[in-house]
């Protein structure tokens, strides 16, 4: 019973929970920023070269032969995903920066100084009162 409870323990932390939590958005991220490289950048780029779909190129290694399908290299596919990574890394990278300026924003701004508290003051008006006393 008590590895369960070590468990159930380890699992509840924050950044056991905040991690799943990556996870979950970071695949629904990478779908998202998927179908931006595929059906709206590429499309354009496809016509800037002549109406080809990058997807689509690929390297006949070997023809197929009777039941034995064609050996291909599609590195269309890994062109496609090359972009999908650049504008990943790109969106994380300019959201990391958005974050830290906001943090250091915080970070900048002035505290007040706090008040002295009961025996601050005390040793203010004793040291006030010795200044006093020098200049007599």
């Amino acid at each position: 019973m008590n590895f369960i409870k070590e468990f159930r323990e380890f699992a509840m932390r924050g950044n056991v929970i905040d991690l799943a939590v990556g996870v979950i958005v970071g695949s629904a991220f990478g779908k998202i920023i998927s179908s931006l490289v595929s059906d709206i950048i590429m499309p354009p780029l496809g016509l800037l070269i002549a109406g080809i779909d990058v997807k689509h190129f690929h390297f006949i290694l070997r023809q197929a032969q009777n039941n034995t399908p064609e050996v291909v290299i599609n590195y269309g596919t890994f062109i496609q995903n090359v972009f999908d990574f650049i504008i990943v890394a790109f969106a994380i990278f300019a959201l990391v920066k958005l974050i830290n300026s906001m943090h250091h924003k915080q970070e900048e701004k002035p505290k007040m100084p706090a008040e002295p508290n009961a025996e601050e003051k005390l040793l203010i008006e004793i040291r006030d009162l010795l200044k006093q006393q020098a200049k007599q």
